[in-house]
This record gives structure tokens, C-alpha cells and sequence, in this order.
């Protein structure tokens, strides 16, 4: 049994929610710019400081001059939802799913929309057969599984030549995973995840080809307000320019624009991805020496730098049922929080007993190898008090 020492040394920061995540290093409100705030996000100053978002996004993320870039409500959620009512329908859509959000998705289109989809599936921990994919066929897909730890390896498997548009939630992939735009139509994402912003925002980018099916497709059913992107036919530019559907508060604009200027700041979209892959790496090789845990993804090369999902595999506690297990991680979890070591690192409620770490590009590597010898007292702590 190891020590109940209490570690000399915490996580500076010991914030390692999956959302909203952690703020980037040295992050204080203070240094917001507040020009905007009790303006009008329809006058000059407002859409001149959304267009600086939006240029800014296309800038460090590399996005092609001709995909759309427009900031909507309802943070990602809101935008895959906005692109499943607008676009699906014309033709046949394959629907990828491994981890909760995707098959939240595919509840969406197959009980709401009423779509005669295909559902492609995997467990927690494994990914669906991407081979299967028909590109005569439009897709959705979750790039990252955020409650389940495990990414796609590439775009490979998504056809150059596909007949069919392919939608893509990558909100815990952007900015820590390179993402392939010409293999992407739709992509969507909350800047909350990897940039540590605030939550309700979320980003909807689109690719010529998805604007094409926009002004060539009606879909049958009717479109709430906030979902519309096309009027008379054709799309509304002014979405894409600053001039959001609703008030976004620009008060988290402002957050969004310090997240993105630290970044560029760093070396820009490389420099993101490569303190994503250190955290993870440090996890990792925490994990590997570690006898009671493991990763719920066992295939390396599909395992998330952003999301990592652990199950702890201690024989004494995986033999409790599913609710004492639950219960077991919770107790961790407190220990933790209450010494300050660790914020919110519980598995999600819809995936198998088990903890979830962010290593995303605002959490310090030093911080990830801080938190280890502290999950190793929480489970010991924890274990002596069943």
C-alpha cells in the first residue's frame, strides 16, 4: 500500500475541468479590454472588435480564405445543431459516435430531424470503423471524444472526392490537434475547451461546399430563428462578418481575443499543439508507473491529448459495482479539491467510473507532473476509507 504522506509540492494551478477549462498562464480579467462592454455589438466599435475574433481565428487556426468563420449562440452545441437542422436531409448521412456528445448527435438526427441515418458506433475507449464510411453519404463526427478520450488519427479515411459534406465537432480538438480543412465542410467548436475561454459561444466555420448545399437545400422542416444561415436562398454574409444571429456578450469576445493573442504570442497554432502533446506525454509516462490506473483508450494512436480518460484498475475496486465505483472517484475527487491538488476531474456521468484529466494548451506541463503524487494519495486515502 503506498504513503498517505500528503505531497509537498501542488499544481500551481490545479485547474483540470474539461469544460470550461483552464484560463491560459498568467490570465487576469484586468487585462481585458472593456471599450465594448455597454455598447451596442451592432455599432462600429462592436462588430469591428467580432471581426477581429473572427480574423484572428482564420489567422492562427490557418483556416482557407474561402471557408466562412461567424460566431453563434448556444456555444458548440449550438453550432453542430444549427448545421444538422440547416444541411441534413439531401441526401443519405453516415453518424459517427464513440462517447456521449457524438451519440447526442445521432439522437438528434435520428429521434428529432427523423433522418433514416446510418449510426456507425463504438464504445468508450474505441472509435467506429472510419473504413465504413460512405462518401456518397453526408457524415458527422466528433474528432475528439471529450467523455471518452479517444480522437480520430487523421482525416485520411474521409474521401477527396466524397459526394456528400462532412460536419465535424472538433470543439476539444481545435487548437491542440491538427485538423485537415480540405477534408472538412463544417466544423465546429466552443472556444471555452483548448483556449480556456468562457462558456455560450460557440464557433461555426464552413467550406464552400457547405455553403453550397445552404443555398441549394431547403430542409422540410422549420427553422427556429437562431439556426437560420440563409435568407431569400442565399447566405448571410453578415454572420460570417461580426453581425451575430443574437447579443453575444462581448465581454467573453474580449476573453476570446486575450486566449487568442497569447497564443500567437507563443509561436501560434505549432506552439499549442506542442504543450497539449507535453502535458499529455507527462501524463502518460505518470500513468505507465502507475499499478492501480490505466487509460480507457488502450490504442496509443487514438488516444486524446486534450481529454485524457483514465479507469482506475485496482482488481479490489473494479470488482465494486458500478455506483460504489462512482462513489470511490468522488471521494477522490474531494480529497482533492479540498487540499487545493485538483478541480474537477471526474470521469463524465455518461461514461464508465473513472477520472478525466485536460491537458489541454493552458494547463502547464509542471502542473501535470505536480498532480500525480497527489492522485496516487487521493486513492490511497480514499481505498483506506472503504
Amino acid at each position: 500500500m503506498m504513503t498517505q504522506t500528503t505531497p509537498a509540492v501542488r499544481p500551481a494551478r490545479p485547474h483540470f475541468s474539461s469544460g470550461p477549462c483552464a484560463k491560459r498562464p498568467g490570465y487576469s480579467p484586468q487585462e481585458l479590454n472593456i471599450s465594448a462592454l455597454g455598447r451596442s455589438h451592432r455599432s462600429k466599435l462592436g462588430k469591428s472588435r467580432l471581426g477581429e475574433a473572427i480574423d484572428r481565428t482564420r489567422a492562427l487556426l490557418g483556416v482557407p480564405d474561402d471557408y466562412r468563420i461567424g460566431i453563434v449562440p448556444a456555444s458548440d452545441t449550438g453550432a453542430v445543431e444549427m448545421a444538422m437542422w440547416s444541411m441534413l436531409g439531401e441526401r443519405p448521412v453516415d453518424m459517427l459516435a464513440w462517447e456521449s456528445f457524438g451519440a447526442g448527435w445521432v439522437s438528434d438526427v435520428t429521434k428529432q430531424l427523423k433522418l433514416d441515418a446510418r449510426s456507425l458506433t463504438a464504445g468508450y475507449g474505441e472509435i467506429a470503423d472510419l473504413a465504413a464510411v460512405n462518401p456518397a453519404h453526408d457524415v458527422v463526427f466528433t474528432w475528439n471524444g471529450t467523455t471518452s478520450g479517444v480522437r480520430v488519427p487523421n482525416a485520411d479515411w474521409i474521401s477527396a472526392d466524397r459526394e456528400g459534406i462532412v460536419i465535424c465537432d472538433a470543439t476539444s480538438a481545435i487548437f491542440a490537434q491538427p485538423l485537415d480543412w480540405a477534408k472538412l465542410d463544417v466544423v465546429t467548436y466552443s472556444w471555452q475547451k483548448v483556449l480556456g475561454g468562457e462558456g455560450a459561444h460557440g464557433v461555426l466555420i464552413l467550406s464552400p461546399r457547405a455553403v453550397e448545399r445552404l443555398e441549394s437545400y431547403t430542409p422540410p422542416w422549420p427553422l427556429p430563428k437562431i439556426f437560420r444561415l440563409t435568407k431569400g436562398g442565399k447566405l448571410i454574409e453578415g454572420i460570417f462578418e461580426g453581425a451575430t444571429i443574437n447579443t453575444p456578450s462581448m465581454l467573453c469576445v474580449e476573453d476570446y481575443l486575450d486566449a487568442l493573442k497569447w497564443a500567437s504570442s507563443l509561436g501560434g497554432l505549432d506552439a499549442m499543439h506542442a504543450r497539449a502533446d507535453a502535458n499529455a506525454a507527462a501524463l502518460g509516462a505518470y500513468v505507465e508507473k502507475t499499478p492501480w490506473l490505466d487509460f480507457l483508450c488502450e490504442d496509443p494512436a487514438l488516444r486524446s491529448n486534450t481529454s485524457v480518460c483514465l479507469k482506475i484498475t485496482d482488481p479490489e475496486i473494479a470488482a465494486l459495482e458500478e455506483a460504489d465505483q462512482r462513489a470511490f472517484v468522488k471521494a477522490m475527487e474531494k480529497l482533492l479539491e479540498s487540499q487545493d491538488a485538483a478541480y474537477d476531474i471526474g470521469g463524465y456521468r455518461d461514461a464508465p467510473p473513472g477520472l478525466r484529466i485536460w491537458c489541454g494548451a493552458t494547463v502547464d506541463t509542471a502542473d501535470i507532473e505536480a498532480l500525480g503524487p497527489w492522485l496516487d494519495w487521493a486513492y490511497a486515502s480514499a481505498k483506506t476509507a472503504l
